[in-house]
This record gives C-alpha cells, sequence and structure tokens, in this order.
C-alpha cells in the first residue's frame, strides 16, 4: 500500500494474538480510482471489472490470482464417492458474483486448469491434472 499511495499512511493492526492475521489500512479518495470494483453494496450486485493495468498483473501471473481466490474464497477438499469407498482431492470456489466466478475462469484457462460449475455460485477443479497443477500454485492456506 505504501508503494502505491506513498503520501497516505497506512495502519496494521494485529488480530488474534499469536495467529497470523493482520489488519491493513490506508484511507484515500484516490483508492477507488486505482480499484474501480471496489464501492458500496454487495459485490454480486454490481458490476465488477479490471481495468487495463489489473489486467497486465492477471496476465503476468495467473496463478497468484488463482491462489489469492482460492485462499478467499475457495478450499481443497477430499471429495467422497460410493457411500466413502473411494475419495478424491479437488478445489472448490464459490462465489455469488458472477463477474467474480468469470474472472476465476479466466485465470484458470491461462495456466491450464480444467474446471466446470457445479452449482450457479460454485466451480469445482477435479480432474487430476488440474488438481496437481492448483496443488502447485495454491499451497496450504494460512
Amino acid at each position: 500500500m505504501r508503494a502505491v499511495m506513498p503520501t497516505s499512511r497506512v495502519g496494521v493492526i494485529r488480530k488474534n494474538r499469536g495467529a497470523n492475521c493482520v489488519v491493513v489500512h490506508s484511507a484515500s479518495k484516490a483508492w477507488p480510482c486505482l480499484f474501480p470494483q471496489a464501492g458500496p453494496g454487495m459485490k454480486h450486485t454490481r458490476r465488477i471489472e479490471l481495468a487495463a493495468w489489473q489486467w497486465g498483473y492477471l496476465w503476468q501471473e495467473p496463478g497468484q490470482f488463482v491462489r489469492g481466490l482460492i485462499h478467499s474464497d475457495g478450499c481443497r477438499v477430499m471429495n467422497q464417492v460410493m457411500q466413502r469407498r473411494y475419495s478424491y482431492p479437488r478445489y472448490m470456489f464459490s462465489n455469488e458474483s458472477l463477474d467474480i466466478q468469470q474472472l476465476f475462469r479466466d485465470a484458470c484457462d491461462l495456466i491450464g486448469v480444467e474446471y466446470r460449475n457445479n452449482r450457479p455460485n460454485s466451480i469445482s477443479v477435479a480432474k487430476r491434472a488440474s488438481v496437481a497443477r492448483l496443488d502447485e500454485i495454491v499451497g496450504p492456506k494460512t
């Protein structure tokens, strides 16, 4: 935040003693210009679009973008099949915003990960090669 807004104060507040959690904040009237997708109201009720410079970062590091989305709105689970006789790992990404879902799909396409919509608000990655690829990129949630 300091690199992007050197004239604005940046604060860091530690949460939950001993936990790996901090809240980073900075106030500036310029933040909406840098992040036009941020705004009042629920994300899924308004248009979420990346600015051209944000697309540039996504194209450079699509894996990091997917990693951030999985860490915020996703998980890795063991899918149980046939009354638990067989299980396999898969990733799930859930978000009510169709725009954010599309951004996830676009980034998965860039890194060669196959996906499928399993519900209107959820995307599943279950093919072995795609799960292995996400395992390389995402790592454990912290």
